[in-house]
């Protein structure tokens, strides 16, 4: 029977999230995002949160365990004229804290996102991950994506 503190809730984020969502994103090694948890750098995450909120085609989401922010996942929709007009849905920026990896939340908010990619009749659900992060790579391949397409990024700042 599943108690009260094992089950993960799936929502939209809230600001006052931020400061969890920050900190699970600081904490990433690997990415080298640039993200911290200096103060002084809070008001980039709040412009940055602002603007998914403000998008109807983005959705930043939370995975909570007892009431704590867990992980995090943002989609976007969006519309080509590549499949006949059809529409696919991005998931990125899926983390999970790293001290819950492994309990099958990153799998839940994966699973949640594809039932929201159905609900909206894409025809396609995409991620990109790191060519480093083997582990994930084989997370992915284990909910049944496949590695089909090379990504290319270009930095600009």
């Amino acid at each position: 029977m599943a108690t009260a503190s094992s089950v993960i809730v799936i929502r939209r984020a809230r600001q006052e999230d931020l400061p969890a969502l920050v900190a699970i994103f600081a904490a990433d090694a690997l990415g080298g995002h640039g993200d911290t948890t200096d103060p002084e750098a809070f008001a980039d995450y709040v412009r940055a949160f602002t603007a998914i909120e403000a998008s109807p085609e983005q959705t930043l989401y939370v995975a909570e365990r007892g009431g704590e922010v867990v992980g995090t996942f943002q989609t976007m929709l969006t519309t080509t004229l590549t499949g006949r007009g059809s529409s696919a849905m991005i998931i990125e920026a899926v983390q999970t804290r790293s001290d819950m990896r492994g309990q099958g939340i990153g799998a839940r908010m994966i699973e949640f996102a594809i039932a929201e990619a159905k609900g909206h009749g894409v025809r396609l659900v995409q991620l990109t991950s790191n060519a480093i992060r083997q582990d994930a790579h084989r997370f992915y391949e284990r909910l049944g994506f496949k590695p089909s397409h090379l990504g290319f990024k270009m930095a600009l700042k």
